[in-house]
């Protein structure tokens, strides 16, 4: 491990491997295979990095996003590290010259995308290269299970059929236990060693309220706790994108909209903007964020509900890469789960696929309906236990629990009475005994249950509704539209045999403001001079701008932070930095030290 300890310090500029990054370098440096599981922002490029870099050859790394092989791609050369990347956005004669780089032994690494591997022409060039490894990114996009599936990803098992002495290692930061044998059964890993880090995140702190008025939510949201901070709000559809960008930028908030159905040149230039200027908020569908290494995003926002917990833990995920404090924040409605429902039902999918599907949507529905820690809910999916968090609504918020059999019943016979073909806008209109429109033209204001719910407001029987259906007392059926149905299991609490015990709405949680306490500051240091940290902000700018690259490739946030508190005053000083390696010192270190002795002075 001497030589990988060097190599951490000397290239990359940390003084000590995270968790297991030391145990996982060792074993694929020694030729061995690997599954590793690891959270977003814990290092997971570092386990294929090195050992590359300690191996003879070249590492190859599958990566399924032409935006995560530049980013890496950049920050590599920035550091020294001779790589490349093979991808469509190259013309004919630069994409030549990395492969005859390739041939000639001239490449530490070089990223490829799945499709372009698998082709005759680049499985040739293999053939006659000398290789390190092989390292396949994301590799939760090979099953068919997964949020992310990516046919091509299947194909990739020939590299343990054309190069079984060649170390393979296969990453991801999303994979239940049935995507984790998907893997290693489709990328035939059946002897590799698999490395599970902590699925936990603990500097983000999770936040789902009641869906009222989502957008004015948001508003406040960003307003209270992240004015001029950068951050990505998802939403299901592109037309509700634009809307909300639009709506948020007449807001006086920097928003942009990302979609598959924008031009390529409006998308990218938006990206762009996202990636390399400070404070922008990116209102997109799930078209964007795999890959996108911006360590700086204080906040992950959904107006709508995902598809499943490995969809959210993924997308919540690109906050906070820095470790700083972030927020993951959702707004939740009944309707969420009717849409949801619906596409699972109007899908071309087999009938196994969807029993999966609606298994899926019912664990992140119980995330989203907990009256416990919302963190242990989330690990406990991924097979981790824990304990209460600390950092997350519930725990800050902790809600009342009351006893709402009652409440059920009448909500459940309601629901039967009127046939079960109504949404639950209809049947909460019979209970609370609004006798118009439809409720009289059916006839609905003669049934036994007209009128019984009066005692309640429509918010909380919608609250009510929406318990019963994460509780699998009701269904929502897609086909009809949202029509609520009956399950086997809601007989039990119509007869009085089973309890049900329903959660309070929270009241609104106090506006937290984050203190200005930097990593510096927590690593006992005094806090980072703003005015010095403001121009050294100016100069990585400048370089980035210089370079063609987004500015936390030349140095991260939290390095920077750190020089404006230390104020080094010698390359020596500069030196123990995080962040800062030899390369970068030569490279930069007076430029830097400039910076420092200008402010002084």
């Amino acid at each position: 491990m001497t030589q990988a300890l060097s190599i951490l310090e000397s290239v990359f500029g940390f003084p000590s491997f995270l968790g297991r990054q030391g145990e996982i370098i060792e074993h694929v440096a020694n030729g061995g295979d690997a599954l590793v599981l690891m959270p977003t922002g814990g290092g997971k490029s570092l386990c294929f990095q090195i050992p590359a870099l300690m191996r003879e050859g070249c590492g190859i790394v599958v990566s399924p996003l032409i935006a995560l092989m530049h980013d890496q791609v950049a920050a590599l050369r920035e550091a020294g590290v001779r790589a490349a990347c093979l991808n469509s956005t190259l013309a004919a004669e630069e994409a030549a010259q990395v492969e005859r780089e390739l041939l000639a032994g001239g490449l530490d690494l070089l990223y490829v995308a799945p499709e372009r591997l698998t082709t005759p022409r680049f499985l040739g060039l293999l053939e006659r290269s000398q290789l390190a490894l092989f390292a396949i990114d994301e590799a939760h996009c090979v099953s068919q299970w997964g949020h992310d599936f990516r046919p091509e990803y299947i194909e990739l098992n020939l590299l343990a059929e054309r190069h079984p002495a060649v170390p393979r290692i296969a990453l991801t930061a999303t994979a239940d236990e049935t995507t984790r044998r998907e893997i290693v059964s489709r990328l035939k890993l059946d002897h590799a060693r698999v490395f599970i880090s902590s699925f936990d995140r603990p500097n983000i702190r999770y936040e789902i309220v009641e869906k009222e008025n989502a957008r004015s939510q948001l508003l406040d949201f960003i307003r209270a706790r992240h004015a001029g901070e950068s951050g990505i709000v998802y939403c299901l559809s592109r037309t509700k994108t634009e809307e909300t960008a639009a709506w948020l930028a007449a807001h006086d908030i920097d928003a942009l909209p990302y979609h598959a159905g924008m031009e390529s040149a409006a998308r990218a230039a938006h990206q762009d903007r996202f990636i390399n200027e400070d404070g922008v908020v990116m209102v997109a569908t799930i078209a964007f964020g795999m890959g996108i290494d911006k360590p700086d995003v204080r906040f992950v926002a959904h107006l709508d509900l995902p598809k499943t917990i490995e969809a959210y833990y993924q997308e919540t995920g690109r906050a906070g890469r820095d470790g700083k404090p972030a927020e993951a924040w959702m707004s939740y409605g009944l309707a969420d789960i009717v849409q949801q429902r619906r596409m699972i039902d109007e899908s071309t999918a087999d009938d196994a696929f969807k029993r999966a599907s609606v298994r899926k949507l019912d664990a992140l529905v119980g995330l989203a309906e907990t009256a416990g820690c919302r963190r242990v809910r989330l690990l406990a999916y991924f097979g981790e236990a824990s304990g209460p968090c600390g950092n997350c609504d519930n725990c800050l918020n902790p809600p009342r629990v009351w006893d709402g059999t009652v409440a059920a019943q009448q909500a459940l016979s309601c629901v039967y009475r009127t046939g079960q073909r109504f949404g639950a806008g209809h049947v909460i209109d019979v209970l609370l005994g609004r006798a118009k429109g439809r409720v009289s033209q059916l006839g609905h204001d003669r049934l036994s249950p007209f009128g019984i719910g009066a005692d309640r407001d429509e918010r909380q029987w919608r609250a009510v509704f929406r318990q019963l259906v994460a509780l699998g007392y009701l269904q929502a059926d897609g086909e009809a539209f949202g029509a609520l149905k009956l399950t086997p299991s809601s007989r039990q609490v119509l007869k009085g045999e089973t309890g049900v015990m329903l959660r309070e709405q929270a009241a609104r949680p106090a506006r937290v403001r984050r203190g200005k306490k930097s990593a510096a500051r927590e690593a006992g240091t005094a806090a980072p001079d703003s005015a010095l940290l403001r121009a050294l902000r100016a100069w990585r700018l400048g370089i980035a701008r210089e370079h063609g690259v987004p500015a936390f490739v030349v140095f991260h946030d939290v390095t920077l932070e750190t020089i404006a508190a230390l104020r080094p005053g010698t390359r020596e000083a500069l030196r123990g930095v995080s962040g800062v390696g030899e390369k970068k010192l030569e490279r930069y270190g007076e430029a830097l030290l400039e910076v420092v002795r200008a402010h002084a002075a």
